[in-house]
Parts: C-alpha cells; sequence; structure tokens
C-alpha cells in the first residue's frame, strides 16, 4: 500500500491531466482542510483529476503542492528542492555516487508515513529516478534509456 500511495503521489506531482477548475468544483472538505493546514496560503491554483484534487499555492515564500482523495481527506504536500536543502548524508552520496550525471529534478513528499526524496539525474544516455524513504540511503525507482 505505501509503494502505491508513493506512485500514486509522485506520479500526481509530476503530471495533472485537468484544467484548472473553480474551487466551487472542489470537494468542501478539501477546501476547508487545506485552510485549516496551510493558512496564510496564498494563489492557490486547484486541479482535479480523475480520483484526486490537486492544489498548487504559496507559504512562506515556497512554492508547494497538496493533494486530496475524493472525499477530501489530506494524501501528501510536496515541495522542489534543491540539493542544499537535502539532509547531508543524502547530499554527500549523491555526490558521490553521481559524477556523470545532472540533476534534472528534485522533489520532497511529506505525508502520515514520514517525507521521501525524489531525484532525478541524467547524463546524455540515461535517466534515473532514485528514492529515499528512510532520509540515510538512495535506492533506484526507476531507470531508462534515452531514445
Amino acid at each position: 500500500m505505501k509503494k502505491i500511495m508513493m506512485l500514486l503521489a509522485m506520479v500526481l506531482t509530476l503530471t495533472t491531466t485537468w484544467a484548472f477548475t473553480g474551487e466551487e468544483a472542489i470537494d468542501k472538505q478539501a477546501l476547508n482542510a487545506f485552510k485549516s493546514e496551510f493558512a496564510g496560503a496564498t494563489d492557490a491554483a486547484w486541479t482535479v483529476g480523475t480520483n484526486y484534487y490537486k492544489v498548487a499555492f504559496s507559504l512562506n515564500d515556497q512554492k508547494l503542492f497538496a493533494f486530496y482523495n475524493s472525499t477530501g481527506e489530506f494524501l501528501a504536500v510536496t515541495r522542489y528542492i534543491s540539493s542544499l536543502q537535502l539532509p547531508l548524508n543524502l547530499q554527500t552520496s549523491l555526490k558521490k555516487a553521481c559524477t556523470n550525471y545532472w540533476i534534472s529534478d528534485l522533489f520532497e513528499l511529506a505525508n502520515s508515513d514520514g517525507t521521501t526524496y525524489y531525484v532525478t539525474l541524467e547524463n546524455a544516455d540515461t535517466k534515473i529516478v532514485f528514492k529515499s524513504v528512510d532520509g540515510s540511503s538512495w535506492s533506484v525507482y526507476q531507470k531508462s534509456k534515452k531514445a
């Protein structure tokens, strides 16, 4: 179940399938949960998916994305981060392991299970997504050859 939730959150973060809708189409429980959890948020823009709501917003000068299920229950919050915002041990191991790659995407996902980091590394031929669930090490989440 954990893997499915993480995969769902990652997919929802990286892509959306529906266009922006007004707040009137958003579940009231999701709206209330968002307003309560992220008081002071600005520039909220809601997106409705098949079984979820996504809200992109700003809070404390950061761009964040929160996800709610179709009944308005909070699923996760994500944010893009720089490599300098990773825990020190993850920064170090990433630098050592991937000297011939560049970072094309890096984000943090937080939910009731804890905090997970995803980093996408690329070179001319390969794209690798690493995941850190425990904050102490990276594991290969996905690897593909470029076309």
